[in-house]
C-alpha cells in the first residue's frame, strides 16, 4: 500500500491532523514539540460519494473504499540535516513514504506555541524545505564520491549518475525541489534510485482554526473588497508560493474540527458542519488529492453483494486493472465490459447504458480510467 507521510514544523497541527484523517486517536497532540517521536501509522478510507450512487443501482449489500496509508512524522526543525531535533531519525522517516503532506499553520492563537515565536506559513515551508534540500545535497554528494572510481573505470551506470548529480546540485544549490528540475525519462528513472526526500510529490494542507474556516472558504471563493482575515492572507500566501515556485497547490482544513467529528455518526458531524456554516473542514478533499498525488486512480465494480472500489495506478491497462481483484483475472484476461460512472448515472442503468451505446467492450490495450465501472471476461 502506498503512504504518504504528514511532516511539517512543531505545533502545526499534523497529529491532530492524523487523528482526523485515520479517525483515530492514535497519535498524541500536544502544545508542545516534538510529542511525536517514532511515526504513527494509519489506514485511511477515501471518500468516494460514487459507492453510494452505484450501490442504489445494484441494491449492493455492503460499499467497499479504496484506501492509503498516511504517517504521522514528528515535527522539524532548523537544522535537522545536521541532526536537530532528532532531525536525521525524522528525515529517515520521511525517506519511507511515497509522498509528502507539508502542513503549515495558517491561524493565530498565543495560547499555541510556535518554534520561531510568529505565524509565518511562507517561512515554516522554507524553513521545512530547506532541511530536506540540504539533506538530498549531502546524500547525492556522497553519492557521487562513490561512484568516482567506477566511473573512471567505464562503468556506464556510475557515469551516468553522475551526469545526473552534476545536473541535480546546481538545482539544489538554488533552492529548489528535485521534483521540479526538467528530466528526462532515463533520468527519472535513474532518480528514483536516489530516494531524494525532495523528489517526492508534495500538497501543501493549510490548517486553519475551526472559528475562521467559513470566513476563509467565503473570502477565497468570492474575495471581498474590504480587508481580508489574516487567516485568509496565510492561505493565499500559501496558495501563491506553492504554486509559483514548487508547482503544486494547497488545500485548507481544520483538524480541529475534523477532530471533534471522529466520534460523531455521520448525520451528526453533517449537522455539526452545517452549523458552522461549512460543508466539509478540507479533509476529504485532501485525503482525495493524496490519493491522486500518488499516482492512484479507481475503477469501480457493483453487484447485489457489493459496490467496490479497485486502486491501480495512472495509466494501467485493463488486464493490469484485472489484476488488482485476482492475478488469475489478468491472467486470463479476454475482455472488459466497460462504462464510465457519469454515463451509468445519467442513463439510470446498466441496461439503458447498452442501449445508448455507452456499456462498451474494451480489451488489452485500453487504459483504464477514473470512474469507469468494469465486469471483466477472463478465461484460465
Amino acid at each position: 500500500m502506498l503512504s504518504a507521510g504528514i511532516v511539517g514544523l512543531p505545533n502545526v497541527g499534523k497529529s491532530t491532523l492524523f487523528n482526523a484523517v485515520t479517525r483515530t486517536r492514535k497519535a498524541q497532540a500536544a502544545n508542545y514539540p516534538f510529542c511525536t517521536i517514532d511515526p504513527n501509522q494509519g489506514v485511511v478510507v477515501v471518500p468516494d460519494p460514487r459507492l453510494q450512487v452505484l450501490s442504489n443501482i445494484s441494491h449492493s449489500q455492503k460499499l467497499i473504499p479504496a484506501v492509503i496509508e498516511m504517517v504521522d512524522i514528528a515535527g522539524l526543525v532548523r537544522g535537522a540535516s545536521q541532526g536537530e531535533g532528532l532531525g536525521n531519525q525524522f528525515l529517515s522517516h520521511i525517506r519511507e513514504v511515497n509522498a509528502i503532506v507539508q502542513v503549515v499553520r495558517c491561524f493565530e492563537n498565543d495560547d499555541i506555541h510556535h518554534v520561531a515565536g510568529s505565524v509565518d506559513p511562507v517561512r515554516d515551508i522554507e524553513v521545512i524545505n530547506t532541511e530536506l534540500i540540504l539533506a538530498d545535497l549531502a546524500s547525492i554528494q556522497k553519492r557521487g564520491d562513490r561512484n568516482q572510481k567506477a566511473a573512471r573505470s567505464g562503468d556506464k551506470v556510475a557515469k551516468a549518475e553522475l551526469a545526473l548529480i552534476e545536473k541535480l546540485i546546481p538545482h539544489l544549490d538554488s533552492g529548489k525541489p528535485a521534483i521540479t528540475l526538467e528530466l528526462s525519462d532515463d533520468e527519472k528513472r535513474l532518480a528514483r534510485d536516489f530516494m531524494l526526500l525532495t523528489m517526492k510529490p508534495t500538497l501543501f494542507a493549510c490548517n486553519v482554526a475551526e472559528a475562521d474556516l467559513a470566513q476563509i472558504a467565503q473570502e477565497l471563493k468570492a474575495p471581498a473588497s474590504g480587508e481580508l482575515h489574516p487567516s485568509t492572507r496565510f492561505v493565499k500566501a500559501v496558495q501563491d508560493y506553492v504554486r509559483t515556485h514548487l508547482a503544486t497547490e494547497a488545500v485548507v482544513i481544520s483538524a480541529q474540527i475534523e477532530s471533534e467529528l471522529i466520534d460523531l455518526p455521520e448525520e451528526e458531524a453533517r449537522e455539526y458542519l452545517k452549523d458552522l456554516g461549512v460543508e466539509e473542514s478540507g479533509v476529504g478533499s485532501l485525503i482525495r488529492a493524496v490519493y491522486h498525488l500518488l499516482g492512484l486512480r479507481t475503477y469501480l465494480t457493483t453487484g447485489e453483494k457489493e459496490t467496490r472500489a479497485w486502486t491501480i495506478n495512472e495509466g494501467d491497462k485493463a488486464p493490469q486493472a484485472a489484476g488488482v481483484i485476482h492475478s488469475d483475472f489478468e491472467r486470463g484476461f479476454i475482455a472488459a465490459e466497460t462504462v464510465h460512472f457519469d454515463d451509468l448515472v445519467e442513463l439510470g442503468s446498466f441496461a439503458k447504458a447498452r442501449e445508448a451505446g455507452k456499456l462498451r467492450i474494451e480489451g488489452k490495450e485500453y487504459v483504464v480510467k477514473d470512474g469507469d465501472v468494469m465486469e471483466f471476461r477472463f478465461n484460465v
